[in-house]
């Protein structure tokens, strides 16, 4: 037999039933996605410029939010404060971030670059790594061309405390090499790109391999609370990278209406140097992300006592891309 009060307490329950469904519906989707676009990567532009997260968001009255991120450090600064919710790295950029504790997941490649190469101007005697002995050398922290100038130099035996580095964001440090402020720069397009074409600039050491993939990351907090908003996301990122893939004079359209840089510039980035037939973090992705942990292991860059490849199966998360 039921009581006055059991009575009492189904009918507020059956009462607040709806109203708890109404907030538990409306806590389902935030009220904004706060997402980076970054030269480095054409593919968020063309997502930016076209309105394609905004007409696949309006429905559901979810704003889009753009952020210019000038370097993998500052997207990977934007993540760790909340300021983003989706950010573009490189992979080697994530996994340091990774372990030095910040809890982000990478979850998607937007292109697989060349993008970073060691850079001197036309009159110096730079000819080879070796000549960096000594040299000031302008560098983004946190980059891939911060790590890849120290796979570099660690190649031939070198490490930075062999180089005087000068720390500066990526267009600062073209800047700074074109001026003669420094003696070489660990390059980043377009940026690079420009200085070849403009300034006569000379990438005098490449390695193609040592680039590691431009990834998208988000938060894990945001990632546990709106999983099908996150598939969502990249499911409109594909059909950006796929329209790169198949209108390049539209994507150099864009690039160039954003960048004001020549066309000549933006063919060496996009067309010679950026390769945009990936989405999915696998095998040839992971080890490549996993060599550079390496070698900034090897380095002295990450501690010894880090278990690397624990750490990049703790970053990447391949769940959100769909087939």
């Amino acid at each position: 037999m039921l009581t006055r009060r059991s009575l009492l307490g189904s009918a507020i329950g059956a009462g607040l039933t709806p109203l708890v469904a109404r907030h538990a519906r409306a806590a389902d989707k935030p009220k904004e996605i706060r997402i980076d676009w970054a030269t480095y990567n054409a593919v968020s532009m063309v997502l930016k410029d076209k309105g394609l997260l905004e007409k696949e968001f309006a429905k559901d009255g979810i704003s889009v939010v753009w952020v210019q991120t000038l370097g993998s450090n500052k997207a990977l600064e934007f993540l760790n404060a909340g300021s983003i919710d989706f950010g573009s790295t490189a992979g080697s950029a994530a996994l340091l971030a990774r372990i030095n504790g910040n809890p982000i997941k990478s979850i998607y490649i937007f292109s697989r670059p060349e993008w970073t190469a060691l850079v001197t101007r036309k009159d110096t005697a730079i000819n080879k790594i070796e000549d960096l002995k000594g040299k000031r050398v302008a560098v983004t922290r946190g980059t891939d061309p911060h790590i890849f100038l120290v796979r570099a130099l660690l190649s031939v035996g070198l490490s930075e405390k062999d180089i005087q580095p000068v720390l500066l964001q990526h267009p600062d440090g073209k800047t700074a090499l074109i001026r003669g402020d420094v003696d070489a720069w660990a390059g980043l397009d377009p940026m690079m790109a420009q200085a070849q074409i403009e300034d006569g600039a000379r990438l005098f050491y490449r390695n193609k391999a040592a680039n590691t993939w431009g990834i998208l990351n988000s938060r894990e907090d945001f990632l546990k609370e709106y999983p099908d908003l996150t598939k969502r996301v990249l499911a409109v990122y594909e059909e950006a990278r796929k329209y790169c893939l198949a209108n390049y004079d539209d994507e150099k359209r864009v690039f160039i209406d954003v960048t004001k840089l020549p066309g000549a510039v933006v063919d060496i980035q996009l067309k010679e140097r950026t390769e945009l037939t990936f989405n999915r973090i696998g095998a040839e992705q992971r080890d490549s992300i996993l060599q550079a942990g390496i070698a900034l292991q090897k380095a002295g860059v990450i501690p010894a006592n880090v278990d690397v490849k624990q750490t990049l199966d703790d970053l990447v998360d391949d769940r959100y891309v769909g087939a």
